[in-house]
């Protein structure tokens, strides 16, 4: 077993043991002005908390990656995510940052962390492969659970996601398009990224009502069209027409991103890949 088929396996206990931290955590009350920053994985995670946050009535949240903040825009609070705690833009931003921040790292002892004013700490989630799963999603568990949701059936749900078949023909598809609507746009972004860094994919993601406005033309006999969350009506019919395989779930949408995890990994082993050493890829983003 890779290291990240360990790490994808330990999710739903991961999530667990945050769910009991996250009342005890320093991140943004309700009405502060936040932004939450990262780079690649942990963008996508503060896009789902931003949508989440808002759709709570918990002020206003803006997602960005951390080497696209607005310099001129200011915030009550700044949430950065980075597993390493070493990322360079992230340090950047909390370097330059006007307003308090709070880190959410791997590893509390980090330069992020001595450069945050707040500093939440994961290191039961911590991974040793280079593809980024469970800190990931037990960040996002923590977050949704300091947003006032009950994970309990969100951690059943990917104990059935660790259980379940893949999606059938998966494995024989060469073009994969992942979507999602509102906090769920997301995730599609982070299952299409897996699918690039652990097997060489060519692999998209978008809103789910933006799919039909261009890249719905890319789809045929070789592609499969994977569905976070709740499907807008009759995009199912439209997908299907073309060929390709459709792949929906009742799941909550973090739990299904497990079986988008595993389908990446076992795409990538049978293509004779590592999928913990991706091609180009390190732990850690450091900019001299």
């Amino acid at each position: 077993m890779t290291f990240v088929e360990d790490e994808i396996a330990s999710q739903p206990d991961c999530w667990l043991i945050a769910t009991g931290q996250a009342d005890a955590t320093p991140l943004p009350a309700a009405g502060e002005r936040v932004a939450v920053v990262g780079c690649g994985t942990s963008w996508f995670v503060g896009q789902c908390y931003a949508a989440l946050r808002e759709r709570a009535g918990l002020g206003e949240t803006d997602a960005f990656a951390a080497s696209e903040v607005p310099a001129d825009r200011r915030y009550d609070r700044v949430v950065a995510i980075t597993r390493s705690g070493t990322t360079t833009e992230v340090l950047d931003v909390l370097r330059r940052a006007q307003a308090p921040t709070v880190v959410i790292t791997a590893d509390g002892a980090t330069p992020a962390a001595v450069a945050a004013t707040d500093t939440i700490a994961l290191p039961f989630a911590d991974e040793r492969s280079v593809v980024q799963t469970r800190f990931a999603t037990t960040t996002l568990a923590l977050l949704r659970t300091h947003l006032g949701e009950d994970l309990s059936g969100v951690i059943a749900d990917g104990r059935t996601a660790l259980a379940s078949e893949l999606p059938d023909g998966a494995l024989e598809r060469s073009q994969f398009t992942f979507l999602g609507r509102a906090w769920t746009v997301g995730l599609a972004n982070e299952a299409a990224l897996k699918f690039r860094e652990a097997s060489l994919s060519w692999s998209e993601s978008y809103p789910a009502l933006e799919y039909r406005h261009g890249p719905i033309s890319i789809a045929d006999g070789r592609s499969l069209v994977w569905m976070l969350g709740q499907a807008p009506e009759r995009l199912q019919d439209d997908v299907v027409g073309t060929g390709a395989v459709w792949v929906d779930s009742r799941l909550d949408p973090m739990a299904e991103l497990i079986r988008a995890q595993r389908a990446a990994v076992a795409l990538g082993r049978a293509r004779g890949l590592d999928p913990d050493h991706p091609r180009n890829l390190t732990r850690s983003v450091i900019l001299s």
